[in-house]
This record gives C-alpha cells, sequence and structure tokens, in this order.
C-alpha cells in the first residue's frame, strides 16, 4: 500500500462519499475511484459497498480501518514532531492566567496544543492582580490570558479570546441590590473598590463613564478583602460575570449594566518573545475559540501595539 492508497482510503471511509473524498484530497472523482479498485484488487476482496445512493464499509473495510488507524496515528505523530523540531516549537511553555475563567480556558487550549505538538509541555501560572505584567517582561512567563485593553509599548496583544459581561458587585443590603440591572449613571457618588496596580487607562476602560458621576476610587491587593469590603456595604466593585459563579456570597449581588460593553479577555506576549511556540499555542487559541470571539491576525512579527 503506498501513501495515496492509504490517505485515500481513511478519507473515503470517514467521508463515505466519492465527490467529497476527492475534493478534500484535490484528486478527480475518477482518480479516486481508480485508487480504491486497486487497493481491493491487491486485498482480494471489497472494501466499499457502493451504489448509486450510497457508500459503505464492507466488514473487511472496517476492519482494515481499525487496524490501520493506530499506525496512521503513529505517522503523523512523527511527521509532527519531526515538524515543530525544525520550527523551535518545543520544551515547556508557561502560560499565565488572570481570573477563573482565563484559567478555564487556558487549560482547553493547552490540551489541544499538547496533542498538536506532543514534545511540547505547558505549564500553567496565576498572574499577580496587583501587576499584571511584571512575570510577562521578567521572562516567569511566556505568554498570558488576561482582561483587555493591554496598552503597554514592550507587549504584543494576540487575538481576543472570550468576552464576559460587566456587571457591579454591590452589597445585598444596597438599594440596588433588588434592582435587576445598573446603568453607568448609577454609580455616580459610589466608592468604587478595584485591585491596586491597575493601569489608568485600564480603569479608564473598566468603569463606565458618566460626566454626572463622581467615583471616589479605593484600591486593595486581594481580591477577598475587596469583595468582604463591597459586602460590608463599604463601597461597590466593577467586574465579570464570572464573580457571580466563582465568588458567590449570600452578602453580595451581582447586577449586570444595560449601557456597557462586556469585558474581553485576550493573549499578550513580549515583543521580544514572540517565538514559535507562542505562535502556536496562539493558533490552538483562536481554533478553540471559533464562534466566541473573532479573532485578530497573529502578528508574523512582533508589533508593539
Amino acid at each position: 500500500m503506498d501513501w495515496q492508497e492509504l490517505e485515500v482510503f481513511q478519507t473515503l471511509a470517514h467521508e463515505l462519499h466519492f465527490g467529497r473524498t476527492a475534493e478534500r484530497l484535490h484528486l478527480s472523482r475518477a482518480r479516486v475511484s481508480q485508487v480504491v479498485q486497486t487497493l481491493e484488487r491487491r486485498i482480494g476482496a471489497p472494501l466499499f459497498d457502493r451504489t448509486s445512493r450510497r457508500v459503505a464499509l464492507t466488514p473487511i473495510g472496517r476492519q482494515l480501518l481499525e487496524d490501520l488507524t493506530p499506525h496512521q496515528f503513529g505517522i503523523m505523530q512523527a511527521f509532527a514532531r519531526a515538524a515543530d523540531a525544525a520550527r523551535g516549537i518545543s520544551g515547556t511553555l508557561t502560560v499565565g492566567f488572570s481570573s477563573p475563567m482565563a484559567g478555564e480556558r487556558v487549560m482547553g487550549i493547552a490540551a489541544m496544543f499538547r496533542t498538536a505538538h506532543p514534545d511540547c509541555e505547558v505549564a500553567i501560572r496565576e498572574v499577580p492582580l496587583t501587576d499584571r505584567y511584571s512575570s510577562l517582561r521578567g521572562g516567569e512567563l511566556d505568554l498570558a490570558l488576561v482582561e483587555f485593553p493591554v496598552c503597554e509599548p514592550d507587549l504584543v496583544t494576540g487575538p481576543a479570546i472570550f468576552c464576559d459581561p460587566r456587571v457591579l458587585a454591590v452589597s445585598s443590603a444596597h438599594p440596588l441590590a433588588g434592582r435587576g440591572t445598573v446603568r453607568a449613571e448609577d454609580l455616580s457618588g459610589e466608592t468604587i473598590h478595584v485591585i491596586a496596580g491597575l493601569p489608568g487607562y485600564f480603569l479608564d476602560d473598566l468603569i463606565p463613564a458618566h460626566t454626572s458621576c463622581r467615583r471616589p476610587i479605593q484600591t486593595t491587593t486581594s481580591w477577598q478583602e475587596l469583595l468582604t469590603l463591597v459586602a460590608a456595604g463599604q463601597g461597590v466593585t466593577v467586574c465579570a460575570e464570572q464573580g457571580a459563579r466563582y465568588y458567590p456570597r449570600p452578602t453580595l449581588v451581582y447586577l449586570p449594566f444595560t449601557d456597557a460593553p462586556p469585558l474581553t479577555y485576550g493573549l499578550v506576549w513580549p515583543v521580544t518573545a514572540a517565538t514559535a511556540m507562542v505562535r502556536a499555542f496562539t493558533q490552538a487559541a483562536i481554533e478553540l475559540s471559533a464562534g466566541i470571539a473573532t479573532p485578530r491576525p497573529v502578528p508574523d512579527h512582533p508589533v508593539a501595539e
């Protein structure tokens, strides 16, 4: 059996349609039929039952497919390892995350990445809330999945991976707690708690603006302390809806904004660290998030934004 016979047989066994098999392999239908007939003569028995309406594997064809599949996978893995080595895709990639949902998404991307690149390992680390970018700049992380926007001249922002609705967390005793939703103007006069160390441009994007708002800002270094202050009625905080899932408290209420867009999470890496592994992980993230977010092209060369 030559390589084309193997490829035609396995593709037709999955498609069960000569036309689609020909399209996938960029062959003519006549060539597909010819290859199958040659293979069946070599085997000495039909591999497919075919009529004008359907194509189906014969028992011998099914057995051949089952026997070939693990060997085919091994061959493809061998080629993948060789290609990865040529492109420098091997070793350990360290990926950060800044929130529980981002952590779950990183785990999913990492699983897909490891399957495609078996000689790679992925180490997952939490990003320090008070300094989201120091681990990237210091080399402890190769890339991270964090909240956007990221406007740092030495960092590259990749594709958006997912979005999460923006909400206002308040004490269950707060006057707004009985409302189903809130608007930006409801922040007027409220003390807003945030994590310390967030860049000014990030705060401007995080907290919905309103011309009549006077918004005193209080900072803290711990997310649990921040939630405790909010639950105690000492202010409010703007966050992602995932907070209601991962940090539920009987004394907290999470209220969606009706006039603020969702928070966006995406990949970011240092300008000097756009390696083949980083690009391969980013491509896996794009493929996994298809239909969830509209990805931007991965830069061929590091470009600061």
